[in-house]
């Protein structure tokens, strides 16, 4: 059979090849429908049959709601995203469409995520702690054999998906985006539950083709088919928000009675810094200010929003960054921060676009959306990569580099730090949550949640159970608890505790206490984000017997999941 080909992300079918529309099957209580891409008509007589099954269907679904009732469910997750990015987060840059969101939904003043990309997603996408899926570190090769266990560098078996989990109660499932949960072909996202994938298996890439670079194989698929982008025209984030239209539509086409799951997970602003030329221009000139300048406006901005309390008190300068005065290169640099703007703002167009579709096809009341970013922002330098072209302006095909510690800094406002460690500038995620049907809490929340909530609160939208086992094998306790208390107005647990161990970094969070050990040294620090969100005043040596008990807490939580 022909496959459909992509061409700028969209999906096109060849002409004069015929599809069978579905296989209808039972199984489990659910009736089944499975596309392969085209439309047959209902067989002459079968009508009275496919009726009788759609009852017996009905009669074993007991007290679940109808399937048409629950929601869809749209995740939307950036990559490399500052906390301050966003127009509703105090930013400048132009994000219209989830500002839109935001001020018709629910704004988490603090969100956790797992402070980089591959535990995120893996904590995202199982309910899991990453060391409980395998992916306490980062994906492992394509080439490689990792020993089985924590830091394996894919998902294991003991984790199931949303998308699996999700399609066992009836919903389709789609993903545009990437991936980064595993290289090897029988870890892509069909053999993980979604129906049909589009997108970047790779951590990052070119947006205008596919990394040649010896350091790591980049991987494109459609499917389970490896992909390769056209020669022109091509733009990943735009490919990404086309295939995620094209499965909307498709959708609504083809299984209009179906809810659906659809994960959308951009690489913008990942580096490298790589935007349209018309994005670019509508920021020239907008960061000569400098990066001192920026954070000031973007924390005079939240505060005036709401978004932030006083009790936040701007986080000062890191150590080693120079002010902008004593930049000589300053056209170079704000140069950068002009194609990160225009990176998160031609995201947000294709949001918008994704919006209209789902309004087009009557689907956007009833569809949940949650919209983060899976670390802080990005402080790398990636000039040893020696894949830059000097005669290249910055944010063109050719160029290769990413925005630097400084910029960094600017768009994690007000915190400290960045993406990699733990204190709250590296693991603080805007979260936007949408749904006009159903959301009864609206404006900014002080609740705070964690990136493994996403599983329970999925499954709570969709009146389904996180099992005990998937495909005959034991699955690993949901650490993850729903957020709908707060989509209704209520409150999450007071004192819970959450973790996080990253490359020797680690932290815990109970209550308004926070303790934080960053590697090479070791030392426990303790922090009361009550009186003190942004983490400027260290506590430990006041509160000797708090620092204890949340070590020895730490300590047994690290055994239990294998930390290393």
């Amino acid at each position: 059979m022909a496959s459909d080909k992509a061409v700028g992300g969209r999906l096109f079918k060849p002409a004069g090849v015929k599809y069978r529309i579905c296989d209808y099957r039972l199984a489990e209580g659910y009736l089944w429908r499975t596309h392969f891409a085209g439309r047959w008509p209902i067989p002459s007589g079968s009508l009275p049959l496919l009726l009788f099954l759609l009852f017996l269907v009905g009669c074993q679904h007991g007290g679940k709601k109808p399937i048409a009732e629950r929601p869809h469910i749209l995740i939307i997750l950036a990559d490399d995203l500052g906390y301050s990015d966003l127009g509703c987060y105090g930013s400048e840059i132009a994000t219209p469409n989830l500002d839109a969101l935001a001020k018709q939904g629910l704004v988490f003043q603090r969100f956790y995520n797992a402070a980089r990309c591959c535990p995120t997603r893996a904590s995202l996408l199982t309910g899991l702690y990453p060391h409980e899926a395998g992916m306490g570190g980062m994906v492992s090769s394509v080439f490689g054999d990792p020993e089985p266990g924590p830091y394996q560098g894919f998902l294991n078996k003991e984790s199931a998906t949303i998308a699996e989990l999700l399609r066992e109660a009836g919903y389709a499932t789609y993903m545009s985006g990437k991936w980064h949960v595993g290289e090897k072909r029988e870890h892509w996202p069909r053999k993980r539950g979604f129906d049909r994938y589009f997108g970047l298996i790779s951590g990052g890439s070119s947006y205008f083709e596919l990394d040649k670079d010896s350091v790591r194989l980049r991987q494109m698929a459609l499917d389970d088919d490896s992909w390769e982008p056209p020669g022109e025209n091509f733009y990943m984030t735009d490919a990404f928000s086309d295939q995620a239209i094209e499965f909307v539509r498709d959708h609504s086409e083809r299984s209009p009675e179906k809810p659906f799951l659809l994960y959308l997970s951009y690489t913008a602003p990942h580096w490298p810094l790589h935007a349209l030329p018309k994005d670019i221009q509508k920021y020239r000139g907008r960061y000569a200010i400098g990066w001192d300048s920026l954070r000031q406006q973007r924390y005079q901005r939240q505060l005036s929003l709401g978004l932030l309390d006083p009790a936040f008190r701007l986080s000062p300068r890191e150590a080693g960054v120079p002010t902008w005065e004593e930049v000589a290169d300053k056209s170079d640099w704000a140069r950068r921060m002009e194609v990160h703007a225009a990176m998160v703002d031609r995201m947000d167009q294709g949001i918008g676009r994704l919006i209209s579709e789902l309004k087009a096809n009557g689907m956007f009341e009833n569809t949940v959306i949650l919209f983060l970013s899976d670390n802080g922002a990005s402080p790398e330098d990636i000039s040893g990569r020696n894949m830059h072209n000097p005669d290249s302006e910055i944010g063109y095909p050719g160029s290769y580099v990413a925005f630097k510690k400084p910029w960094a800094i600017a768009a994690t406002t007000p915190f400290r730090r960045y993406k990699r460690w733990l204190e709250e500038g590296g693991m603080v995620t805007p979260l936007i949550v949408h749904w006009p049907a159903g959301l009864q809490a609206k404006g900014i929340t002080r609740e705070t949640g964690h990136v493994v909530d996403i599983m329970a609160t999925c499954l709570d939208l969709a009146d389904a159970s996180y099992p005990d086992a998937y495909q005959g094998k034991p699955l690993t306790a949901l650490r993850g608890k729903s957020l709908r208390p707060v989509f209704d107005g209520g409150a999450m647990e007071k004192n819970r505790k959450m973790y996080w161990e990253h490359f020797g970094h680690q932290a815990m969070r109970k209550g308004k206490w926070k303790i934080i050990s960053k590697a090479p040294d070791f030392d426990w620090e303790l922090f009361d984000l009550e009186k003190d969100p942004t983490e400027l005043n260290e506590i430990g040596r006041k509160n000797p017997q708090i620092l204890s008990e949340m070590v020895n807490d730490y300590v047994s939580w690290a055994e239990e999941v294998g930390v290393r």
